[in-house]
């Protein structure tokens, strides 16, 4: 091995690397790794080549389903991995564990961590059954070809990608998300004016959208003086994206506002009186994580994930997914009771400090890749790590 190890991360778009990794990435350089980072690049390019870390542009678009392109897409990670020869890939999400974990078996990568996210929209609904069996059978053959970790935020998807038979359970790892910078995110004396309830999320249907818009009506009707805001943005490669014309449908009806993605916010937390997220499937949301630090109380859907950081009646509220009406009312409630959502805020901001900290999670990946790199191949072969 040499002196400073190499550790490439296959991200698919540069701005997930920047607002999920990128603390991850600094950690890792400080405690002595070249880091390099492969993804599609739109606009963070000059900010991550900024932290000294190597940028490998790739032309990978998740929405893709061209093969030919998907097969170029394999042969530009092959000779990316030759070419860089990395010591540890770090596959994070579904199409680069599906290529990367190929590509890496071709070129020879010796450790290779498979990092989901979440399981995404695949594994939802019944309507996804071909899809789900196509995945289901992809990652068996390509995750089993570097005996890699598997890495998971969440029991419910350790436990879900073990029955599927898609990795064995001395395989997998749990680690609670990307971890939280609680100095950053920190409570901020309560808000003035009318009542902003947020949603802060990419703007898809699966993040629970759709349902959000409807308890927002439903509020209005009762005669609630509340404003419903939604912060995130479009992601147009995703097959659940919302269609632009109509979020717009929504503000002109003014059922809700829809202020876009914004860089600032810490600054959007502390706008809001309540957090909100009613989506139907997660790995670890790093809002809930952003807004728990904020000392915000939270409504979230009974799904994994979110039921991991929103605990129902004590840092929030709980509601079924998909249900507007359960959420409409778990909002009206704690905007109703002022001490109980403080109360929930302190014990949101005591249990991120406690549990999620950037440098605890942080630490964590750094420990997982120091101990992967001192595991004989032999003895990953035989599955113990």
């Amino acid at each position: 091995m040499r002196d400073r190890p190499r550790l490439l991360y296959l991200i698919t778009e540069d701005w997930y690397f920047w607002s999920h990794r990128v603390d991850l990435a600094r950690a890792a350089r400080e405690a002595g790794y070249d880091v390099i980072v492969a993804t599609r690049v739109n606009a963070h390019g000059e900010r991550i080549r900024g932290e000294g870390f190597q940028l490998e542009p790739l032309e990978m678009v998740r929405r893709s389903r061209n093969p030919l392109r998907e097969v170029v897409t394999v042969a530009e990670l092959v000779r990316l991995y030759r070419r860089v020869r990395p010591d540890v890939v770090h596959h994070v999400a579904m199409k680069p564990i599906l290529y990367g974990s190929l590509a890496a078996w071709i070129a020879g990568i010796p450790v290779v961590i498979n990092a989901f996210a979440g399981l995404g929209y695949a594994f939802m609904g019944e309507r996804m059954r071909l899809l789900r069996w196509w995945v289901k059978t992809s990652l068996k053959a390509t995750v089993g070809l570097n005996n890699s970790t598997v890495l998971v935020q969440n029991y419910d998807d350790r436990d879900r990608l073990v029955q599927e038979g898609i990795v064995p359970a001395l395989r997998t790892k749990i680690i609670a998300g990307s971890g939280i910078d609680e100095k950053i995110f920190s409570p901020k004396p309560p808000p003035c004016g009318a009542p902003i309830v947020l949603l802060p999320a990419r703007m898809l249907w699966d993040k629970g959208i759709g349902e959000f818009v409807e308890a927002a009506r439903l509020l209005k009707r009762k005669g609630a003086h509340v404003r419903c805001v939604l912060v995130g943005r479009r992601d147009e490669h995703n097959p659940a994206a919302i269609p632009e014309s109509r979020l717009a449908e929504w503000v002109k009806e003014q059922a809700v506002e829809w202020w876009g993605h914004r860089e600032d916010m810490p600054a959007v937390y502390e706008m809001a009186t309540l957090i909100v997220l009613p989506s139907y499937r997660e790995g670890f949301p790093k809002v809930l994580l952003e807004a728990a630090a904020c000392g915000k109380a939270m409504v979230a859907t009974n799904v994994p994930g979110c039921r991991d950081i929103v605990r129902d009646r004590f840092n929030g509220l709980v509601v079924p997914p998909k249900n507007s009406a359960a959420l409409a009312e778990a909002i009206d409630e704690l905007l109703s009771d002022s001490p109980l959502r403080e109360m929930m805020g302190d014990r949101s901001r005591k249990l991120v400090v406690e549990e999620w900290s950037g440098s605890r999670i942080t630490g964590q990946v750094l420990a997982l890749y120091h101990e992967l790199l001192m595991v004989p191949e032999t003895a990953r072969s035989h599955g113990s790590a």
